[in-house]
């Protein structure tokens, strides 16, 4: 249901599951140990999450698994949204979501998890889970509102709103748009751009700017910047890039 794929630096997470990319709870369970999987693996820098076809990114969880009303079935599913996309937010590596087509539901919480959001323009993203009494239980109702404000949040949460790509720009929902069928090669070409820094600087701002979403006080993070700022000269990737940009040269990272 879920495939995966490393091309040097670069893996690829394929959202594979016929004809809606839907989530189950096994294939939530083979989410999370992929992605720690790959957030072991030193070498992968970067992350691209993708649907299969040209028509889903993913359409969320199967309803299916709801209709007899299981309580325990409800938990489980529950904790394992939770636990593979808080496993995608808190990735050492940069994950970039390439929403080829709709992102319903727990597929648009897929995509709050990663880092960067491309679009093709032919996307369409809603959290309609109140429309069949449900609720979005994978973050949505945490993430959404850091990403585009109270306002819209409630409007796609509470008024069941759908946006099409060219909305989910303009207010901050996505980074890019592109044109149809370019999603996942928009999303490899910012791959490349990732990999172009230090892995371990990228490592260090990625978990900095998550300091307020844990809540931690302005005073904290700020020293904890400063802390993580002179940690950077224990490896040798410091040296590397400022030799580098002195020798007006590209750097050869190590991830030291």
């Amino acid at each position: 249901m879920i495939e995966c794929a490393i091309d040097g630096h670069v893996a690829r997470l394929t959202l594979a599951n016929p004809p809606a990319n839907a989530f189950t709870a096994e294939g939530l369970e083979r989410l999370t140990a992929l992605v720690g999987e790959l957030d072991r693996n030193a070498a992968v820098h970067a992350l691209i999450v993708t649907g299969q076809g040209d028509k889903f990114f993913s359409g969320g969880a199967d309803l299916k698994q709801f209709a007899d009303g299981d309580k325990a079935r409800a938990r489980l599913l529950a904790q394992r949204f939770g636990a593979a996309f808080q496993a995608l937010q808190n990735a050492r590596p940069v994950v970039i979501a390439a929403l080829n087509g709709y992102a319903m539901g727990g597929g648009l919480e897929c995509a709050l998890a990663c880092d960067f959001r491309v679009a093709d323009e032919r996307a369409t993203m809603a959290l309609p889970e109140p429309a069949v009494g449900l609720l979005p239980c994978g973050g949505g109702t945490q993430t959404l509102p850091w990403l585009v404000g109270e306002g819209w949040a409630k409007r796609m949460i509470l008024a069941n709103e759908r946006v099409d790509a060219a909305t989910a720009l303009r207010i901050g929902l996505v980074e890019q748009v592109v044109g149809a069928g370019q999603a996942p090669a928009a999303a490899a070409a910012l791959a490349e751009r990732v990999l172009a820094l230090s892995p371990r600087a990228v490592g260090f701002c990625k978990d900095l700017i998550h300091e307020a979403r844990r809540g931690t006080p302005r005073h904290a993070a700020l020293a904890r910047e400063r802390e993580l700022f002179v940690d950077l000269f224990d490896g040798t990737d410091q040296r590397e890039g400022v030799a580098a940009f002195l020798e007006k040269r590209k750097p050869r990272w190590t991830n030291g």
